[in-house]
């Protein structure tokens, strides 16, 4: 019997977007004091957003980045050059403000919030770290279940409670981001039964792994794959994902349900944004694709989500540092529509 997400935990409804409010936000944009279509993917973006936002206009003076961090089980078998001691050194590096995520985000003007979802470890108590342990890390997916139903569910709950809530301080903006040693085998797990895609698509260099590397890598995620046949999106997720992925596509749907644009970063967050849609398909309105990354199988991932990236510059690091380069981008087409004087007005001097 397939298990059923509701049996757990009821997400909460996301609203379509309207199609009928494209063409009047498209009218809206061409009647600016510019010529149409002049600005390009920033008019397309800021289309989205209008939609998003309406009947309010659309803001993005505040951004927050999640940065979701969790160990996986996975790393036992070899699917990493690095052990899983570097996912909780990493997360100390951005509390203490070192990483490039810190430097990307104090660029964009973006707050930084990291998220302890499953790190293999007692974190200290810090200012800037949002306590969610699930349990240290998931199982080893290549020997059974990397999480139980519950605690796939509680990570999507707690995801969407913590969107939710940063939305609700006020935030215009979600940004995703996160960090978990092995969580691109993982991720590569969901992209082969949720796109699908086949499994040889899906698994790349990850954080960087030579020929007998990516050899154990392979082998341990087709270890995983043969192990369950699941290709319900809960089953899923509970069989192969990560704390930190689940915990992600809980933001989307949090983000989603508040009528809030979010911005996924990578490969990973790109997964994660899968598994959210698939559960609720209204929530694919909502996203919005920072960047191409160099990591094999994002391509895929975009192809099947619809999804034309705003950047490609060959990032493949994850933490959401691709989502933050976005940031500024969507910041101007929202002020596109907020800010810019009508050609009618412009003509008639009334401005």
């Amino acid at each position: 019997m397939t298990l059923d997400l509701k049996e757990f935990w009821q997400p909460p409804p996301i609203a379509p977007l309207d199609p009928a409010l494209a063409a009047e936000m498209r009218r809206r944009i061409d009647g600016k004091a510019k010529p149409p279509g002049s600005l390009g993917r920033i008019e397309d973006l800021a289309v989205q957003l209008g939609m998003i936002r309406h009947p309010d206009p659309p803001r993005g003076d505040k951004a927050v980045l999640l940065v979701f961090a969790a160990d996986h089980g996975l790393t036992e078998e070899g699917v990493s050059q690095y052990p899983s001691a570097v996912t909780v050194a990493m997360v100390m590096t951005y509390l203490a403000g070192r990483a490039s995520v810190n430097a990307f985000a104090a660029a964009s003007d973006v707050t930084i919030c990291v998220v302890d979802a499953g790190v293999a470890a007692d974190l200290p108590t810090h200012a800037n770290l949002i306590a969610a342990k699930i349990r240290m890390g998931t199982a080893n997916a290549a020997r059974e279940p990397a999480m139980t139903p519950q605690q796939a569910a509680d990570a999507l709950a707690r995801g969407c409670q913590i969107a939710m809530s940063e939305i609700a301080a006020g935030a215009s903006i979600i940004a995703l981001g996160e960090m978990g040693i092995g969580n691109t085998a993982s991720s590569a797990l969901l992209a082969h039964r949720l796109a699908p895609a086949p499994l040889s698509d899906c698994i790349g260099v990850g954080a960087g792994q030579d020929d007998a590397g990516m050899a154990r890598k392979r082998a341990a995620i087709e270890k995983a794959a043969a192990r369950s046949n699941a290709t319900a999106p809960f089953e899923v997720l509970r069989e192969f994902g990560g704390l930190e992925i689940a915990m992600m596509a809980g933001a989307v749907l949090g983000g989603a349900s508040q009528r809030r644009p979010v911005l996924i970063d990578g490969f990973i967050s790109s997964a994660a944004a899968l598994v959210a849609i698939r559960f609720c398909p209204a929530a694919r309105d909502y996203c919005i694709f920072a960047h191409r990354s160099a990591e094999k199988g994002h391509d895929m991932l975009l192809a099947v989500l619809n999804a034309k990236p705003l950047l490609d510059l060959g990032l493949r690091l994850g933490e959401g540092t691709g989502a933050l380069l976005a940031v500024p981008l969507v910041r101007a087409a929202a002020r596109l529509l907020t800010d810019v004087a009508d050609l009618s007005d412009v003509l008639a001097g009334n401005i």
